[in-house]
């Protein structure tokens, strides 16, 4: 699915030849997008400019991202030589590109440990795209956030490289290489095999946790933004972490219920009222997590366009089988070929049809769902669970 953004200027670049960490001067801040659909940021203040109060957002006196960084975060990250990464991946060669989007591409490699020694490592090296007109921005927000975070649903930042010459701006990113890859291609590449259900609630468990440690676990609060299948990548174990934090923001600043930014993310999950005034809040994650929630449920895409009319918008066509109708079972993946617990299913879609609440206050913190999809684990089947009937 392709990322929107909506630019009322243009963003500035320039970026300076540096092989050390990233300075906080540029760092991602709590209003630091143009402004769009009538949303204003104060450029004076860097403050937004809805004052209400209300908020369990972050203090102004608590540090920035920027500043968590520069105070502890770059003594955690490599910084490489880009002849390093040319060497780690065979010149970039296709042979190992694993992925490709608006960024650039994604490539496996192999580094050497920090301490240089012992076996090469497996790494995924993500190169941005030179004429990406939101590339640095993002790759610095990368770096600043995933030099910050540490969770274990949350995908680890080996290091960073960072080189200005003769072939121009380079910025790459080294990250820890996950090799199932997405839950986007194991929900809808059907050259994979289905994933069970008990797996599928593993991993939303696992997702909800890392959301909840964004939200609520950190001395600042962050939103992701850009919550979506293909950002959940899953290690060897099936272990969720979510990746790809350009797009990440502070949550809004004391007595502020949110912050004004540029609408930016993904067609299909990104919340419609953030998309409607630019209100940032961390209500706008749980919203895209109640979307993915219903592929999880459903093995199908949130926006198809091949299939029928009716069809094709999969939050649309869930409500013709109401939850707690005989026909609820008609939305469920056939690929689990009915080996699930329809009570569990019920529960969880009922979770997900909170989460997509209109009103944003109406949705539930990220804290509750990961308590309540604890709970769908343990619900057992009680006669119903291979029902076949779509009376």
């Amino acid at each position: 699915m392709a990322c929107f953004n909506f630019f009322s200027t243009k963003s500035k670049r320039n970026p300076k030849p540096t092989t050390s960490a990233p300075t906080s001067n540029n760092g991602p801040s709590r209003s630091d997008d143009p402004g769009v659909l009538g949303q204003q940021t104060s450029k004076s203040s860097g403050t937004t400019t809805s004052k209400s109060s209300g908020s369990a957002a972050s203090s102004s006196s608590q540090q920035s991202i920027p500043a968590l960084y520069e105070e502890r975060g770059h003594n955690n990250l490599r910084v490489f030589e880009l002849d390093e990464l040319r060497n780690a991946t065979n010149d970039f060669s296709r042979a190992v590109k694993i992925g490709e989007g608006g960024f650039g591409s994604v490539y496996k490699g192999f580094v050497k440990p920090k301490d240089g020694k012992g076996q090469r490592i497996a790494v995924a090296v993500k190169r941005l795209n030179q004429k990406s007109l939101q590339g640095h921005k993002q790759w610095l927000a990368e770096v600043q956030f995933l030099g910050v975070v540490e969770h274990p649903n949350l995908v680890k930042l080996v290091g960073y490289c960072a080189e200005d010459g003769e072939r121009g701006t380079q910025r790459l990113l080294v990250y820890e290489f996950m090799p199932n890859r997405s839950l986007d291609d194991h929900l809808f590449n059907r050259a994979y095999p289905p994933l069970p259900w008990n797996l599928r609630l593993q991993i939303a468990l696992g997702a909800a946790e890392g959301l909840a440690y964004l939200h609520q676990g950190l001395e600042v609060q962050v939103i992701y933004r850009d919550f979506k299948a293909s950002n959940v990548l899953l290690d060897k174990d099936f272990k969720p972490k979510l990746s790809d934090f350009g797009l990440a923001r502070e949550g809004p600043a004391a007595g502020h219920t949110h912050v004004s930014t540029a609408v930016v993310g993904t067609y299909g999950y990104a919340d419609p009222d953030y998309i409607a005034t630019g209100h940032l809040t961390t209500s706008s994650d749980v919203w895209s997590f109640g979307v993915v929630l219903y592929e999880l449920l459903t093995g199908r895409r949130c926006l198809e366009r091949s299939r029928p009319a009716n069809e094709q918008k999969l939050l649309e066509w869930v409500k013709q089988y109401p939850i707690d109708s005989r026909r609820f079972n008609m939305i469920m993946d056939s690929r689990l070929v009915y080996q699930f617990s329809v009570k569990a299913a019920r529960e969880v879609a009922r979770l997900a049809d909170r989460c997509l609440a209109r009103q944003a206050k109406e949705r539930p913190k990220m804290t509750e769902v990961v308590e309540i999809l604890k709970q769908a684990m343990h619900l057992k089947e009680t006669g119903e669970g291979h029902s076949r009937s779509s009376k």
